[in-house]
């Protein structure tokens, strides 16, 4: 029996639905359990809790785990990088066939306990264990996993590094290499060469942005874009709508700060943008914040939006979901006139976030910017910039790293293929220090 084998079981063939399983002797640790979105046609104001396991699977929502049964060896822990629905949002529906405690941040282990709370068709008894990064976790008396700081969009999100004694695991999923980030610390650049140093045996990495040229900016220049985009519009009395990612709370509180300057009350609208503001005063990454409004349900919704009619829509700056054009988000039913707010010529509607790269919601976004443009919305696309690490990032962690081999997981083939250039350019070589895995494929080092 080979020492480590790395069992790709979602995630490794779309963005999305990512598990991963790494097997060191007979014993096993699960990164990550998440959704694929846009296959059930959800988004972040829909609830899958009463849809079943296999129903899920079936739809390609979330990993086929039947692969495990093949895996020789018990499951020891089961450990989420980051609190996107990708990465934790099938948790409540498969963690519970592994008796195994389930790992992550603050924030991270937060969402997951609203996950399984919210479940209605399993007992989810997994113990729920928090670490910050920074901290280790011995799995076994042979095998401790470590957290360490990265930036995305998204708070506390940490690589995990798995210590086996055959050498470093680094999962690497999801990053960017922000120096200068307007919420928490930057990627701990000092851990990462230590652990270099100490022997990276293989290091898993996404590609979402691999086919991108470049560095990705800083979120401190996504925070100048918004500023730019909305006090631009201050001495306007038409309407400015909002939406961006109800995770992105670095985002959110820029939007917020904004708001206040341009004179005008920031409103949260959406059951997620509730949830996630919720999880962020709990764990300290947002304060009571002035003067800030929060309506998740449909009903007080609409009556805020009647609400902002009466005043004036130069008195409100609404901050909502529907970034996506996921149909039912907030968005979705403001620019089909199913709320009280009427889009009026002029009104502007800024995008503080990009698509996701799925041929669904390339066609929804599509979908809602063209009706809010036939209601007479102005639109400001792509005030944003990526969470995901682009090509020079990459190249960046992988000579930080030096890792023996390399893995890549969270992309396409076309985003792996770009990955893959890059990593030979540097001296891997193709089935041999750099592997390319399909979903249920396993590799063994």
């Amino acid at each position: 029996m080979n020492n480590i084998e790395i069992k790709a079981v979602g995630g490794y063939e779309e963005v999305g639905r990512n598990m991963t399983a790494i097997r060191v002797d007979r014993d096993v640790i699960i990164m990550d359990m998440g959704l694929r979105l846009d296959r059930v046609q959800i988004h972040e104001d829909t609830d899958v809790e009463r849809l079943h396991t296999s129903e899920l699977i079936s739809m390609g929502a979330i990993p086929d785990d039947s692969v495990m049964k093949n895996i020789d060896g018990k499951v020891r822990a089961i450990a989420c990088t980051h609190g996107h629905l990708d990465h934790i949002g099938a948790v409540s529906k498969l963690a519970y066939k592994y008796k195994a405690p389930v790992l992550g941040t603050p924030f991270t282990t937060d969402l997951i306990k609203q996950e399984i709370k919210d479940e209605k068709l399993f007992d989810v008894t997994n113990e729920v264990i928090t670490m910050n990064a920074g901290e280790s976790y011995q799995v076994t008396p042979d095998i401790e996993l470590e957290f360490v700081r990265v930036q995305h969009s998204i708070v506390d999100c940490v690589f995990a590094a798995i210590h086996t004694p055959y050498g470093v695991i680094l999962y690497a999923n999801d990053f960017k290499m922000d120096r200068n980030p307007t919420l928490g610390q930057p990627p701990d650049f000092v851990r990462m060469k230590e652990l270099s140093k100490e022997g990276v045996l293989a290091l898993i990495t996404e590609t979402t942005n691999a086919g991108i040229s470049g560095k990705t900016p800083s979120e401190q220049i996504a925070k100048d874009l918004v500023w730019d985009a909305l006090l631009g519009t201050a001495e306007s009395k038409s309407g400015v709508l909002v939406t961006t990612f109800s995770s992105h709370i670095a985002r959110i509180r820029a939007i917020i700060d904004a708001a206040h300057e341009m004179g005008r009350k920031p409103v949260l609208l959406g059951r997620s943008m509730d949830k996630y503001w919720g999880t962020a005063r709990r764990t300290g990454y947002a304060t009571k914040a002035k003067n800030l409004a929060i309506y998740g349900r449909r009903r007080s919704i609409d009556k805020f939006f009647k609400k902002m009619m009466q005043d004036g829509k130069d008195k409100y700056l609404p901050i909502m979901t529907g970034h996506q054009g996921e149909p039912g988000a907030i968005l979705g039913r403001v620019a089909n006139g199913e709320t009280p707010y009427k889009i009026e010529s002029g009104d502007k509607v800024i995008f503080s976030a990009g698509i996701i790269p799925q041929p669904l919601n390339r066609s929804n976004r599509y979908v809602v910017e063209t009706k809010l443009k036939m209601r007479g919305a102005r639109i400001y696309d792509n005030v944003h910039v990526s969470g995901h690490a682009c090509i020079e990032d990459h190249w960046e962690l992988l000579r930080m790293i030096n890792p023996e081999n390399v893995i890549t997981s969270h992309g396409n083939f076309e985003s792996h293929g770009k990955y893959l250039t890059m990593a030979e350019e540097t001296g891997y070589e193709l089935g041999y220090t750099i592997h390319i895995l399909r979903n249920g494929q396993g590799l063994a080092l």
